[in-house]
């Protein structure tokens, strides 16, 4: 399950082992399309944790971050930045992405 986080949650997901934050927009296509895929994912893959922010809404993650372009997915192991995909991908591509950053 992707769990939907403001900049005031955000310090659960520094916490965790294994973290996929995407960054995305209710107005973005690309966000809408990969958003099913993120939570397919989530269901499938164990011991890491999904969340989802919006950017419009939490303009201080997204600066954070250095979110240019949406959607954003970013891996983070351990609090630290592991990996980061920008744009839609396929839900293989997503799933080689998670799967290579832990």
């Amino acid at each position: 399950m992707v769990k939907k986080i403001n900049s005031s949650e955000f310090e659960q997901v520094r916490n965790s082992k294994a973290a996929i934050v995407d960054f995305s927009a209710e107005w973005c296509g690309p966000c809408k399309m990969l958003a099913p895929v993120i939570d397919e994912l989530s269901e499938e893959i164990d011991g890491v944790e999904f969340y989802n922010v919006d950017v419009d809404q939490n303009p201080e993650l997204a600066r954070e971050f250095r979110i240019m372009n949406i959607p954003a997915v970013i891996a983070l192991k351990d609090g630290e930045v592991a990996g980061q995909q920008i744009g839609f991908v396929p839900k293989e591509d997503m799933k080689n992405f998670i799967d290579g950053a832990f």
